[in-house]
This record gives C-alpha cells, sequence and structure tokens, in this order.
C-alpha cells in the first residue's frame, strides 16, 4: 500500500498546565491547600502573605513592550469559573483570609510550659511515671517494664504469662535465683493498682474485678456484681434467668448489681493519651438568615496570599534572564491566583445548590434529608460529575447541626407508597430512632423495624434493614436485650 496524507479536522481537550493546577487545587482539603500556598509563596517571589498588599494591576500598562503580561484566556478552565478572571483586577481582593496574629507578651518559659502540657503523654507514659516513685526492688522492677510494654492501648496486657516469664528469665539471666511465675503475678497486681485502676488485667473480669475491689465495702450490691463476672458465659448469651438461678438472687436485685457494673470502665488504658485527633476544618460556613440558610466561605483558615507589589515592578523594567525570570514568576502567580479564586468560585456554588436541596434537612434534621447524587447538582451548576466529586471530597461544612463532610448530603434513594422517594440518610435516622426508643426487654428485630417503616409508607426489605443497621454499628436485637 501506498503512503497516504489525510486531513482531519476534531475537537479535544488539552490540559494545561494551568488547568492541571486548577483541578488539583480544587480537590485539596483546607490544611492541604494551606500547605500548597505556603509553599508557592516560598517558590515564587511574586507572592506574598503580608496584609495590605499594593495593587499594581491597574497601572499596569496593556501590550508592554517585554510582552504582554494578561495572561491568555484558556476556555477549559474558564468553565470551572462563572466568568473569567480578567489579569488587570485587583489582585489584592482576589483572595481574603486571616491575619497573622503576634504572641506578644508570651516568654520563652510560657511557651515551654504550653508546649509540655498541651502535648498528652501516652499511656505507657503515664504508667512508667508511676512505675519511677513507686519502691520497688530492681528485679520486680525489671519485671514491670517488660509488663507494661506487653500492654494494648486499652490496658490489657497482650503476651500470655509464660512468655512473660521467659522474657523476664532472659533479662534477668540469675541461674540462682530464676524467675518463678509467682513473681510475674505479684508484679502484675500491684501494677493493677496503678491509675487508671484495673490496667494490666488480662481479660474483661480481670479488670472489672480489680475496680470493684476499689470500691467501699458497704456498697450496695457489691457481692452479686463480683459473683456475675464469675459467669460470664449466661452474659454472653443474655440469659438473664440462668444468671439469676447460678447466682440465687431476684431479678431486681440482679438489675441494681448489672447497674453496677456498667459504672465501672471495661477500657481504662483509653482514659490516658490516645492518638491525637484529627480536627475537621470547615471550608463553608452555613447560618440561619432570615428565615433561610446563608452559605459563606470560611475565609478564616485559609492565609491572605497577594502579589508583590515591589517585584512586579521590577518585572517592568528589569531586562535580560533577570527580568524575564520575574516576568515568568508573574505569569505563574497570577495563575495561581486564579486557580485559588476557581476553587473558591466553585466550592460556594457547589455548597449552596447543596444547602437549596436540602434546606429541610437544616430545618428539622437527619430524618427530613432528600435523595441527591452527584447528577443533580452536576446538572444544576452546570459542571461535570468528576468537578462535583472533586469539590465534595474532604471539603467541610459547618452548621447548627454540626460540621459535615459535604459528601454526607449524598444519598440513595427508597421508594415510598405515595410514589416519592426517601433518602438512605432519613432510613439510617428513622431506624436509630426506633431503636433507642424501644423496649430493652424487648428489643425490635429488623423484621420488625421493616414493618414500622412499611407503615410510615418506606418500602424496605428486611436485609436493607440489616444492612443499615449494621452501617450504624448497632447491634443485632439479641445482643440489645437488657433488662435495665
Amino acid at each position: 500500500m501506498k503512503p497516504t496524507l489525510q486531513l482531519q479536522i476534531g475537537q479535544q481537550l488539552t490540559m494545561t498546565p494551568q488547568l492541571q493546577q486548577a483541578i488539583r487545587l480544587l480537590q485539596l482539603s483546607t490544611l492541604d491547600l494551606r500547605m500548597e500556598i505556603q509553599q508557592a509563596v516560598e517558590n515564587n517571589p511574586l507572592l506574598e502573605l503580608e496584609d495590605g498588599a499594593e495593587d499594581f494591576s491597574a497601572d499596569e500598562p496593556e501590550g508592554d513592550a517585554d510582552g504582554d503580561m494578561e495572561l491568555e484566556r484558556d476556555d477549559a478552565l474558564d468553565d470551572l469559573v462563572e466568568g473569567p478572571v480578567e489579569t488587570d483586577s485587583d489582585w489584592d481582593d482576589l483572595y481574603v483570609g486571616q491575619s497573622s496574629a503576634g504572641g506578644a507578651g508570651e516568654g520563652d518559659d510560657a511557651d515551654a510550659w504550653q508546649q509540655r502540657h498541651a502535648n498528652p503523654v501516652t499511656l505507657l507514659e503515664h504508667l512508667e511515671w508511676q512505675l519511677n516513685l513507686t519502691p520497688m526492688s530492681d528485679r520486680d522492677r525489671v519485671i514491670a517494664q517488660i509488663i507494661l510494654e506487653a500492654l494494648d492501648e486499652r490496658g490489657y496486657v497482650t503476651v500470655p504469662l509464660d512468655d512473660l516469664l521467659a522474657t523476664a528469665e532472659a533479662q534477668i539471666a540469675d541461674p540462682d535465683d530464676p524467675v518463678e511465675e509467682d513473681e510475674i503475678l505479684a508484679v502484675l497486681h500491684r501494677l493493677q493498682q496503678f491509675d487508671p485502676v484495673g490496667v494490666a488485667s488480662r481479660d474483661l473480669a480481670e479488670c472489672l474485678g480489680v475496680q470493684l475491689a476499689q470500691l467501699p465495702a458497704d456498697t450496695a450490691h457489691l457481692d452479686t456484681a463480683g459473683a456475675i463476672l464469675e459467669h460470664q458465659e449466661f452474659l454472653e448469651k443474655h440469659d438473664y434467668a440462668g444468671l439469676r438461678r447460678a447466682l440465687g438472687v431476684g431479678e431486681a436485685d440482679l438489675v441494681e448489681a448489672l447497674a453496677l457494673l456498667r459504672t465501672l470502665d471495661p477500657a481504662p488504658g483509653q482514659q490516658i493519651g490516645g492518638e491525637d485527633v484529627d480536627y475537621a476544618v470547615p471550608d463553608v460556613v452555613v447560618r440561619a438568615h432570615r428565615g433561610g440558610w446563608r452559605v459563606e466561605l470560611n475565609e478564616e483558615v485559609l492565609p491572605k496570599v497577594n502579589l508583590h507589589a515591589q517585584y512586579a515592578h521590577m518585572a517592568r523594567q528589569v531586562g535580560g534572564e533577570d527580568g524575564q525570570y520575574l516576568r515568568n514568576c508573574m505569569q505563574e502567580a497570577k495563575w495561581f491566583l486564579k486557580s485559588l479564586q476557581s476553587r473558591n468560585d466553585t466550592l460556594l456554588k457547589v455548597a449552596s445548590r447543596i444547602v437549596e436541596v436540602q434546606q429541610d434537612f437544616f430545618n428539622y434534621g437527619e430524618e427530613a434529608m432528600k435523595p441527591l447524587v452527584l447528577a443533580d447538582i452536576a446538572e444544576a451548576v452546570e459542571m461535570h460529575e468528576s468537578t462535583i466529586s472533586r469539590v465534595t471530597n474532604q471539603k467541610f461544612m459547618l452548621t447548627p447541626r454540626g460540621v459535615f463532610e459535604l459528601k454526607y448530603f449524598f444519598s440513595s434513594h427508597v421508594d415510598t407508597d405515595g410514589g416519592g422517594e426517601c433518602s438512605s440518610t432519613a432510613i439510617r435516622a428513622i431506624i436509630k430512632k426506633l431503636v433507642a426508643a424501644e423496649n430493652p426487654r424487648k428489643p425490635l428485630s429488623d423484621n420488625k423495624l421493616a414493618n414500622l417503616l412499611n407503615d410510615q409508607g418506606i418500602k424496605v426489605a428486611r436485609r436493607t434493614v440489616a444492612k443499615y443497621r449494621e452501617a450504624m454499628r448497632i447491634p443485632s436485637s439479641s445482643s440489645r436485650k437488657r433488662l435495665v
């Protein structure tokens, strides 16, 4: 075959660096965006975080001889925002954020004290601190350290007694006086009296038993509560009749003894330390306003970023390689600010539409949540579903009802008898409400919950109820059965 040339006309979207930057900023969380802004300021001398930066754009001549500094429009990027951002706009007003607050008046001692007391100690550190204050032989101290290092986050010993013994023998290594099991148990029982009481226990019964032993001897139903711990098999099966027979007590005494056990802590180690909590930083704030709801961006969580006026002036005056470098930085800075504005406009537009659709949720709560999918919002704001997905990912909304991720407001639907639709979020809220109001002696089964929902006109099968219940970590009806 002869090689030939063919001319074809077509359209395709080119992912320019500017468009890639806009999309990347769009999907960043607030904390990640703060780091991105900080990095951009450090890498680009044309960006600064100072307040009140001079606006130079209005004085910049159009069609400069060294090269037109006005950005070329990218249609694909402009589609992300409602109207393009002109290059001669007020860049100082483009991104408003919080001003930095100084820490005047606090000395080094105050900072050291705050840092020391702001960081919570771990459970191991808390127990080692008590161990150092406890009179104990060097031999027992080695055993105690071995036990403490074998605790999990709940404060339970995770290593069998034989392994603890073997480790102690290896570390002490005294052939004339080998470590015995009774020594391990003696140190173990001593550690169980540390704060919080019950740490270094080997199982739940031992943990609760140690805490019971700390109560005054005249505590009501103390003996019955201790006896219950010796018959856990009845508790696991919720066989309260069998438990009463085994203990030889009446129902009233059993109820009071179980109530006493519930006042104890089954995981005492979790009182101390723990993992650092990651707090959700709201990107959008929703407030009640004149009978409706106002949606605003949370402008206090991001630093204010502007173009550097002095370097911008130099970019127009300096020639050669230095001038070209500054002009390149100028263009990158303007694209970065335009991408930030694009992110803000898109986020506000999407959040406003979500609030408009879910007004009943803000007025009445979860049970009034409406079904909503990404396509609904995408159609309303005239954007692609992938854009909506990026906007709602790791973005949070502060409302009078709490802080929610934007994705929380999206849910599938279930048909109703009236021909309408009910949100799966609303169904879960109804199930949770029904379970909270049930008789603990006769908890509602999944089949009964399904019937109650059907009575309200919501068509849902028993297996669907079970799926929602398990997703909310609500135990089965047999596990929820209680005497009190």
